[in-house]
């Protein structure tokens, strides 16, 4: 049976618009990587191929297309990407599984600053080029063709970012959005290669070591996703350090420590600049883990308080673990009901109780209910069972039940919502339908 749109596609359309502007932003940058630039003839001989009489609109058509075999081949590896997440969402729930992909964007982060290379063997990197070689530039097929395999065999500038963006996909486990952010991540990636294609050459900067500057940025935006997958399954400590010791790299990486030659650009200035704020933030960051922060916002302040009031789940829902033990307390309810679907490795389930069910105004309308909470976290058994009850793959997911036990299936809410968006959805669990 097919799942309910809502489980199907669980983000926002800010989410995904967000989601794809960013892969684009990614796929821009990783077109000015060096590893890249070999695409720059092959396309141009399928310019040249047709004469210097070539309209620009011809060389636009034919660097589109080009630059559309390569997106393909990119969204096909987006859409495994995002079916697998789906079939295997209930493996993500392991803490070892979230581990071993952070290890694995580590890894990924250290080719990116130079420690070592990742790229397709020798042998099948020539057999695609040679593929590449014999098809032929005159038609559209062709240039398609061409694009694609030029996907391929781009070496190991993109190798670590692909693969990133491949396992970050994996997680949301949405084949769709999987499919279109690398769609727009190749489209991203094609956009200076069209450029080339209509205005020649000297369109494109020239080579310079600023291209390592944006491997780099590279390397650490990966090392952020590895702090980012953990975070769920590791004490507070270990993230807030984690974040600062990225920072202190960072800045590192940046000179923040070492003088300006007397006659220094702007351009050194500035980035001197930002490698200063990051000094200071990492340190603020180390400061505030030692002194008991847990809040990598705000690092100076003591949340030791805060975080002891925010477990409102274990202190104000009934925690309920079969189907059976959900029916029961449906048929003797005497208000209306509120499921809340939780894993201890769900981040999105933290900023609920954190941000919304904390909420002075939400807290008031919630006395309104009875609270009920799933804790999915083991993905035994039972935990499958009222996850296929409602048609969810995994949590976050909040269920509303009238007085008399009937699922108000049109207040379903599915991921994080703030205060004041949940807040109107309790307003109309609570009136009468």
């Amino acid at each position: 049976r097919r799942p309910p749109r809502s489980t199907l596609f669980p983000y926002s359309t800010l989410f995904r618009s967000a989601v794809l502007a960013s892969f684009f932003g990614f796929g821009l940058l990783l077109a000015f990587t060096p590893c890249v630039f070999p695409m720059i003839p092959i396309l141009s001989g399928i310019i040249v191929g047709h004469g210097h009489a070539i309209s620009k609109g011809r060389a636009f058509g034919l660097s589109a297309l080009y630059v559309l075999g390569m997106a393909l081949t990119y969204t096909a590896a987006g859409v495994a990407a995002g079916l697998s997440g789906t079939l295997l969402s209930a493996a993500l729930q392991n803490p070892w599984v979230l581990g071993s992909f952070a290890v694995v964007f580590v890894v990924l982060a250290f080719s990116m600053f130079g420690f070592y290379e990742l790229q397709l063997p020798t042998a099948l990197q020539s057999r695609l080029s040679d593929t590449a070689n014999h098809q032929k530039g005159g038609s559209p097929g062709g240039v398609i063709v061409m694009g694609a395999l030029s996907a391929l065999i781009v070496g190991p500038c993109v190798a670590a970012p692909l693969a990133g963006a491949l396992l970050y996909i994996a997680q949301t486990g949405n084949a769709l959005l999987g499919g279109a952010a690398l769609f727009t991540m190749a489209l991203g990636m094609g956009a200076p290669l069209i450029v080339v294609g209509v205005l020649a050459r000297s369109a494109l900067p020239k080579p310079g070591p600023w291209m390592e500057g944006v491997k780099r940025a590279f390397g650490v935006m990966l090392l952020g996703v590895a702090i980012w997958l953990i975070t769920p399954v590791v004490p507070g400590v270990v993230p807030m350090l984690a974040w600062a010791g990225l920072l202190l790299v960072s800045a590192v990486y940046l000179h923040a420590l070492d003088p300006l030659p007397p006659h220094a650009g702007g351009w050194q200035r500035f980035w001197k600049g930002w490698g200063v704020i990051a000094l200071l933030a990492g340190a603020a960051l180390f400061i505030g883990a030692l002194a008991g922060s847990r809040d990598p916002l705000q690092p100076l302040c003591n949340q030791r308080a805060q975080a002891a009031a925010a477990p409102v789940a274990e202190t104000r829902f009934q925690r309920v673990a079969s189907v059976e033990a959900l029916d029961e307390i449906l048929k003797t309810a005497s208000r209306p009901v509120m499921l809340d679907f939780y894993a201890d490795w769900c981040i999105s389930c933290k900023e609920m109780e954190r941000f919304t069910f904390a909420d002075p105004a939400v807290a008031r309308r919630l006395a309104g209910f009875q609270l009920v909470q799933a804790d999915v976290t083991a993905n035994s058994d039972a935990d499958k069972a009222l996850l296929k009850r409602f048609g969810l793959f995994g949590p976050p997911g909040i269920i509303f039940f009238d007085a008399a036990g009937t699922e108000r299936k049109a207040l379903r809410v599915i991921g994080f919502q703030d205060a004041e968006r949940f807040g109107r959805v309790l307003d109309a669990a609570l009136s009468v339908p």
